[in-house]
């Protein structure tokens, strides 16, 4: 009986060790891919003449995606987009998208370094790459797209990838669909096209585990529903509500890129700035909140939006203005020297913090945007990405909570200003 006991708790220690070992094989296969996924654009608006916003949506139906996706600044004016969906699902699928992003990410790389992007010659090198690889019958669905801001246009390369959506100027919705088969081992043709996005508003590209996905309404398909709930939506988190509404039981792997632009802001913007000082952060405090009063009834959304302006303005104060490092704070914290530091550097500092309010009116819904600026030296928002991926970080967890309670916080290339929406 001793020696059936011992045994039988010697496989369940194996089957442990063995389930841990996978399950650890999981996680760094996925941190591989969130590493192999450039986005240039985390928590990072684009400011030309507007503010576009730019967000994603990536949720893999298994620990390995069939599903990537890119979005790189090339220059001053021009960004790239990139869906990638491998045919099928499982690790064939997705070491197909994972190789195919790395290497065009790589591309990418080398065209920069040499001021020399040029999209058919990404297009054309990355095909010649990945045809050696694909199996006889596997196919590859993919979206090039190339937005210039300065001559108001976008190129694309469409490999049988559902039809993008753009919302003009006056809310129509244009359908863009596919302009070449899916990629293969064989075919080498390809073209490109260009369409004039001087009158669009809104973006959406997407991969088709989103539209073939089934809802809870009669059984419909998501793709039934997305054109309606893109024209309904302010921002990304708006969209994504409105398909888990529809969508109870994940079936694919899901990819999206949701753009808009931002109104600018107009005359009736609520504007006030403030001194680098505690005095001045209670100050902004009171004011913000009183603001907020006056225009929403919406106690939730009020409390949500205090917290991420206390937590977002205490940042420009202190690591923006002041310039204290998040590892000089820890210290100072730990010898419990923080405030009377704050206090010291404030004397000599006379820069200032800017705030801005305004509503924006879309789709029946108000929306209460802020953006609060300071005259610090900034820092490099790619940082965030490393900070979200685990919220339970010390350093960073203003930025991390106001993410959770905002629709999205977005920081200018300097990263001196940040602006944060919230509906009312």
């Amino acid at each position: 009986m001793q020696q059936t006991k011992l045994g039988i708790n010697k496989k369940l220690k194996k089957y442990q060790d063995k389930e841990e070992y996978n399950s650890y094989q999981e996680e760094l296969g996925f941190a591989k891919e969130l590493n192999i996924l450039r986005n240039d654009f985390y928590y990072k608006m684009i400011e030309k003449d507007s503010s576009w916003l730019v967000d994603f949506l990536y949720r893999p139906l298994d620990i390995m995606s069939g599903d990537a996706y890119t979005a790189r600044e090339i220059d001053e004016h021009r960004t790239f987009y990139l869906v990638i969906d491998g045919m099928g699902k499982g690790l064939s699928a997705s070491l197909t998208a994972m190789l195919m992003s790395a290497f065009i990410n790589h591309l990418i790389d080398k065209m920069k370094t040499h001021d020399s992007f040029d999209l058919n010659i990404l297009i054309r090198e990355s095909l010649e790459y990945i045809q050696p690889i694909l199996l006889e019958e596997e196919a590859l669905a993919i979206d090039y797209i190339l937005i210039n801001n300065y001559f108001l246009s976008m190129e694309y390369a469409k490999f049988s990838m559902p039809a993008m959506l753009l919302q003009s100027n006056n809310n129509d919705i244009i359908r863009i669909k596919s302009n070449n088969p899916p990629m293969n081992k064989y075919k080498k043709e390809y073209v490109t096209s260009t369409y004039n996005v001087s009158n669009i508003s809104k973006f959406l590209f997407y991969s088709d585990g989103l539209v073939e996905n089934e809802t809870c309404i009669n059984e419909r398909l998501y793709g039934d529903f997305i054109q309606e709930d893109f024209a309904n939506s302010f921002t990304k988190e708006d969209l994504r509500e409105k398909i888990f509404e529809k969508i109870k039981a994940q079936e694919d792997d899901l990819t999206l890129i949701f753009i808009n632009k931002l109104p600018s802001f107009d005359n009736k913007a609520h504007k006030k700035e403030f001194s680098s000082s505690l005095e001045a952060v209670e100050d902004a405090s009171e004011w913000y909140e009183k603001k907020f009063e006056n225009l929403s009834q919406n106690s939730e959304a009020r409390t949500q939006a205090n917290l991420v302006f206390t937590e977002l303005f205490m940042n420009a104060y202190e690591h923006g203005n002041l310039g204290i490092d998040s590892s000089s704070k820890n210290l100072l914290i730990q010898d419990d020297k923080y405030i009377d530091k704050l206090i010291e550097l404030s004397l000599n500092c006379n820069k200032k913090i800017f705030v801005q309010l305004n509503i924006i009116e879309y789709a029946n819904n108000n929306y209460m945007v802020t953006k609060i600026s300071d005259e610090g030296e900034g820092f490099d928002t790619q940082i965030l990405s490393t900070i979200f991926r685990n919220g339970q970080t010390f350093n960073g967890r203003g930025v991390f909570v106001s993410r959770k309670n905002s629709l999205g916080i977005y920081y200018n290339s300097k990263g001196n200003s940040v602006l944060y929406i919230h509906k009312i």
